[in-house]
C-alpha cells in the first residue's frame, strides 16, 4: 500500500502473503476465536463502569470461573466443533471465558495499583524525597514540571511510604505557601532526565476538574501511572533540593531531552537572528514530531490545528509509527535481498516485516511510548504476528484480535477518544477494502485516487464519531488532510527525523512546514470552517456512527440514503432549557476561581471566568468554552465580578468564543479585555428580565464603582436572581456575591438591599475576610456553594466559616467534593454534584461533609 492515512492503520504486508480477508480457517474455529476476543473486550470495558473496585478476592473468583469456561469450551471443540449445537455452545463459552477473565484481570490489576496511592495522612505535609526523574522536564513561564520515580521518602526523619511515580511543579519566583504568605522560591536548575535529587515537596492526590463533557484528568494520571501531584518547597526556609547524581536510568528520556533541546535551541535561535517570528512556534511542532513533545507546540497552533483537522498529524501518532514501520520495512527488505544466505535463511518479506515491527517500536519508544504510540506497535505485532505463522483469518477477526490485544495490555484505553477514533477508523477501511492488501493502485494518478478515496471514507465514517466524541467536527478536513497528510508524512516528518542525524535537516523541516501553516491558518479563518453541535446522548450518536458507516460503505448510493435519518437525531439536537419564569445555575468545577453558568430559557449569563493556570491554560479555553458548546449555549452577557485573576482569567478565550456576548463588570478602564470588547461597568440598581426571572445588580454603588479602590475585592457585582414564584411558595432567589468581604456585606444589610436567597455562592470562597454571621442571617440561604481548589494554597473554605454555616444550618457544597454543581429554581432545595453522575473507581473521593440540620 502507497499511502496510508490515519492513525493506527496495519502495515501494508502484501508481499508476505495472500490478503487476510481469506476465510481459509474452519467456521466453527473462527466463531469460538471472534467470541473469546468479543467477550473479553466487553469484560474490560464492564470492569471500567465499577464505581468501586471489589476486594481483590472477589476478582480472584471470577477468573477461576472464567477459568472453568475456557475448560468448557475447550471440550465443547473437542468433541465435535463442526456440530452445529456443540459449536453454538463452545462460542457461548468463549464469549463467557474471555468475558469473565478480563473483567477479572483488569479488577485485579486495578486493585493492585489502588493499593500503591498516597495516604490522605501524608498529604499537604513537608516530605523530603529522593528519587530520579523519570522523564524529559517540561518549563514554563511558570518555572519547570517534572515527573520523579521515587525511591525513599521520609516525615519529619521517619520513613514513610509513598506512590512509586509522582508529578511535581518545581515554582520560580515568588509563590505563596498553603498559609498564603508569600515566599521567593529558588529558582529551578537546568534538569535532565535520569538525575537523582533530593527535594521537599508537598503531595496530594490527583484531583482534577470535573464538569460535563469535559477531561478526565484523574483517568488520564491513572494511565500514567501517576498516584501524586504536588509541587518543590525550594524556599529559604525549606531545605535546598539537591543534586545528587547523574544515574544510568532512563537513557531513552535522557536522549529525548537533549534532542528536543537541541530542536529548540537550534530552531528558536533563528528568530533571534530576525527570522519570521512564526518560526518559533514552528520550532515546536519539529519537536513535537520527533520527540512526542506536545507541549512544546503553542496553544494557538493547537487550535489551528483542531480547526482544520489535522492535530492527528503534528505529534506522535498511529500515522506516523505506521508508516515509519513501512518504510524501514522496505529499507530492510531491499537491503535483505542483496544477500543470498540471508534469504535463504529467513525470506526477505518475513525479514522486513520484523524490522518494521522492531524498529517502529524503538521509534515509539523514543517519542515518549504514549498510549496512543502502544497501541499502534501492539497492532501492528498483532497483524505481522499473523502474516508470519501463515493464518488467514477474516476482516473481522484480525481487527478484534488487535483490538483485544490493546485492551489487554491497557484496558482502560477504552475510555480514551482516541481508542474509539483509531480503531472504528481501521474497521471502516477494512470493512470497504481501502487497506486490503494486494489492491495497492499502480501509477502516480492511481495512488492519488486512492489517496482521496481513503480521506473520504475515513471522513464519512469518523464525522458522526467526532461529533459523538468532541461535539465539534471540521468542515476543511478533508481538503486540510489531503494536502496534510502525504506532506508531513513524506517530507516534513522524514526531514525532522534525518535531522538527529544530521543538524541542518531540522531548518529544512521547518521552512517546509512554513507553507503548510499558512495554507491550515488560511483554512481556519473560514466562517464555517469547524461545525460545533450540542453534545446528543448516546443513543443519538450511536445511529449517528451507524449512519457514518453506511455513508462509507460500498453499497448503492439509494441504499446509503437511508443513513441520513440516522444522521438526524445528532444534528437537531437541542439540549433542554429551563421553562419560562426558571433559571438554572451551574458552577463549573474551574479550581481556585468562580464561574457560573446563568440560564433562562432563552438567554444565558456568564458570572465570572475562572482562573489563569498558565500563558498556555486558562479555565475559559480548557473548561468553559467546550461546556458552553456542548450545552449549545449563546451567551447574551458576560458579568466579571471584578478585575482578579481567578475571576477574569479565562475571559478573553469565552469572549473570543462568543462574539455576540456583552460584557460588563467591575474590571476598571485599564484592563485588556477592554480592548477585546467595552465593558459597562455593574453598579447597584442596574435590573432587567429574562423570561420572566428579574435580575438585579446589589452592589458596588455608582460613586464605588468610579474609583479606583485599592483592593478590587470591594467592587464586586453582586447579582441576584429572582424566580417566578410556584403556588404559594416564596419566589426562589439565587445571590451570586464575588468576593465582597465583610465591610460590604455590612453595607448591603446597612441598606437594606434585598439579600434573601434558597442558594447562595459562598463570599470569597470562603476566606475569613466574610461570611459574617449577620450576613448569613439575613440571606438565609438553604444551601451556600463553594468554588475553590482542591487543597488550595489560601485554605479556602477556612474551617471556622464553614462553621458558621453548620450553625446555622446551612447545607454546604464545595466543588472539589462536588465537581460542577447544578441548581434549578424549580427544585430550590436540591444541588446536582456531577462526581455523584456515574462515578468510577478510579476518581478520587473526598469524605461528604455531614449535612446539616436546619
Amino acid at each position: 500500500m502507497s499511502t496510508i492515512s490515519l492513525p493506527n492503520a496495519a502495515p501494508p504486508v502484501a508481499e508476505a502473503g495472500p490478503p487476510l480477508a481469506e476465510a481459509t480457517a474452519p467456521a466453527a474455529r473462527g466463531w469460538w476465536a471472534a467470541a473469546w476476543l468479543l467477550g473479553a473486550v466487553a469484560g474490560a470495558a464492564v470492569q471500567l463502569q465499577q464505581p468501586r473496585l471489589w476486594a481483590g478476592w472477589a476478582y480472584a473468583v471470577v477468573l477461576a470461573a472464567a477459568c472453568l469456561a475456557v475448560a468448557g469450551a475447550a471440550a465443547a471443540r473437542r468433541r465435535g466443533a463442526a456440530a452445529g449445537r456443540r459449536a453454538a455452545a463452545a462460542s457461548v463459552l468463549a464469549l463467557g471465558a474471555g468475558f469473565l477473565a478480563l473483567f477479572a484481570l483488569t479488577g485485579l490489576r486495578a486493585v493492585g495499583y489502588a493499593s500503591d496511592g498516597l495516604a490522605p495522612a501524608l498529604e499537604g505535609k513537608d516530605l523530603r524525597v529522593t528519587g530520579v526523574v523519570a522523564a524529559m522536564p517540561q518549563r514554563n513561564e511558570a518555572g519547570t514540571h517534572l515527573r520523579l520515580d521515587v525511591e525513599s521518602a521520609a516525615l519529619d526523619g521517619a520513613p514513610v511510604q509513598l506512590p512509586h511515580r509522582i508529578d511535581l511543579a518545581w515554582y520560580g519566583g515568588p509563590f505563596r505557601d498553603a498559609a498564603g504568605m508569600a515566599d521567593l522560591q529558588r529558582q529551578p536548575p537546568a534538569l535532565v532526565a535520569g538525575e537523582r535529587w533530593a527535594l521537599t515537596v508537598r503531595l496530594k492526590a490527583p484531583h482534577g476538574a470535573r464538569n460535563p463533557y469535559g477531561f478526565d484528568f484523574e483517568l488520564w494520571m491513572w494511565e500514567q501511572g501517576v498516584q501524586a501531584t504536588g509541587y518543590v518547597r525550594a524556599g529559604p526556609k525549606d531545605e535546598p533540593p539537591q543534586r545528587l547524581e547523574a544515574t544510568g536510568t532512563h537513557p531513552v528520556e535522557r536522549a529525548r531531552q537533549a534532542v528536543r533541546d537541541a530542536i529548540l535551541e537550534r530552531l528558536d535561535g533563528a528568530q533571534a537572528d530576525g527570522d519570521d517570528p512564526a518560526r518559533m512556534r514552528i520550532a515546536g511542532v519539529v519537536a513535537a514530531l520527533v520527540t512526542g513533545d506536545q507541549r512544546a507546540i503553542d496553544r494557538a497552533d493547537w487550535d489551528v490545528f483542531r480547526a482544520t483537522g489535522v492535530a492527528h498529524l503534528m505529534s506522535i501518532s498511529g500515522l506516523h509509527i505506521t508508516l515509519f514501520a513501512w518504510l524501514a520495512a522496505a529499507a530492510v527488505g531491499a537491503l535483505w535481498r542483496r544477500s543470498t544466505r540471508c534469504c535463504l535463511a529467513v525470506p526477505a518479506p518475513s525479514a522486513a516485516l520484523v524490522a518494521g515491527v522492531v524498529l517502529a517500536a524503538a521509534y515509539a519508544l523514543f517519542s515518549g511510548w504514549g498510549v496512543p504510540a502502544q497501541r499502534t506497535v501492539i497492532m501492528l505485532a498483532v497483524v505481522a504476528l499473523l502474516q508470519l505463522s501463515g493464518r488467514r483469518w477474516p476482516w473481522p477477526q484480525v481487527w478484534l484480535l488487535a483490538c483485544a490485544a490493546v485492551v489487554v495490555a491497557d484496558p482502560w484505553a477504552l475510555e480514551q477518544a482516541g481508542f474509539w477514533l483509531s480503531f472504528v477508523a481501521v474497521g471502516i477501511l477494512f470493512a470497504t477494502n481501502s487497506i486490503a492488501p494486494g489492491a495497492d493502485p499502480v501509477g502516480a494518478r492511481g495512488r492519488f485516487y486512492a489517496l482521496v478515496r481513503e480521506q473520504w471514507v475515513v471522513t464519512l465514517a469518523l464525522t458522526p464519531l467526532t461529533l459523538l466524541l468532541f461535539g465539534q467536527v471540521s468542515l476543511v478536513g478533508f481538503v486540510a488532510n489531503l494536502a496534510a497528510i502525504p506532506w508531513v508524512t513524506l517530507v516534513v516528518t522524514p526531514l525532522a527525523l534525518g535531522g538527529v542525524l544530521w543538524a541542518p535537516l531540522w531548518s529544512l523541516a521547518a521552512l517546509s512546514l512554513q507553507p503548510l501553516a499558512a495554507l491550515l491558518q488560511w483554512l481556519a479563518q473560514w466562517p464555517w470552517a469547524v461545525l460545533f453541535l450540542p453534545a446528543a446522548p448516546l443513543w443519538a450518536g450511536l445511529c449517528a456512527v451507524a449512519g457514518g458507516a453506511l455513508l462509507a460503505a460500498p453499497v448503492p448510493w439509494r441504499v446509503r440514503a437511508l443513513a441520513l435519518p440516522l444522521l438526524w437525531p445528532v444534528a437537531a439536537w437541542q439540549p433542554a432549557r429551563p421553562a419560562p419564569g426558571q433559571v438554572e445555575l451551574m458552577a463549573a468545577d474551574i479550581g481556585q476561581g468562580n464561574a457560573v453558568l446563568v440560564r433562562t430559557a432563552t438567554h444565558a449569563l456568564l458570572y465570572d471566568a475562572g482562573p489563569r493556570f498558565s500563558r498556555e491554560s486558562d479555565a475559559g479555553h480548557r473548561v468553559l468554552v467546550p461546556l458552553l458548546r456542548a450545552l449549545g449555549v449563546r451567551l447574551d452577557l458576560v458579568m466579571l465580578s471584578h478585575r482578579d485573576a481567578d475571576h477574569t482569567g479565562g475571559a478573553a478565550a469565552v469572549l473570543a468564543q462568543q462574539p455576540q456576548a456583552a460584557l460588563s463588570g467591575s474590571i476598571g478602564a485599564d484592563s485588556a479585555l477592554q480592548a477585546l470588547r467595552p465593558a459597562t461597568p455593574c453598579v447597584a440598581g442596574q435590573q432587567w428580565t429574562w423570561d420572566g426571572v428579574r435580575f438585579e445588580v446589589l452592589h458596588p454603588l455608582a460613586p464605588d464603582a468610579a474609583s479606583a479602590a485599592p483592593r478590587p475585592n470591594t467592587l464586586s457585582c453582586v447579582l441576584r436572581m429572582e424566580a417566578a414564584a410556584q403556588g404559594a411558595a416564596p419566589a426562589p432567589v439565587a445571590l451570586l456575591v464575588g468576593d465582597i468581604e465583610a465591610a460590604q456585606e455590612q453595607a448591603l444589610l446597612a441598606r437594606g438591599a434585598s439579600v434573601r436567597a434558597d442558594l447562595l455562592l459562598v463570599p470569597h470562597h470562603g476566606s475569613k475576610t466574610s461570611s459574617t454571621p449577620a450576613f448569613l442571617q439575613a440571606v438565609q440561604p438553604r444551601t451556600a456553594l463553594v468554588q475553590s481548589g482542591y487543597r488550595n494554597r489560601f485554605g479556602h473554605p477556612a474551617a471556622d466559616v464553614l462553621a458558621r454555616y453548620d450553625a446555622l444550618g446551612i447545607a454546604v457544597v464545595d466543588s472539589a467534593r462536588c465537581g460542577a454543581a447544578a441548581w434549578s429554581s424549580q427544585q430550590p432545595a436540591e444541588v446536582g454534584c456531577e462526581r455523584d453522575l456515574n462515578p468510577r473507581y478510579w476518581q478520587h473521593r473526598l469524605p461528604p461533609r455531614s449535612t446539616p440540620g436546619r
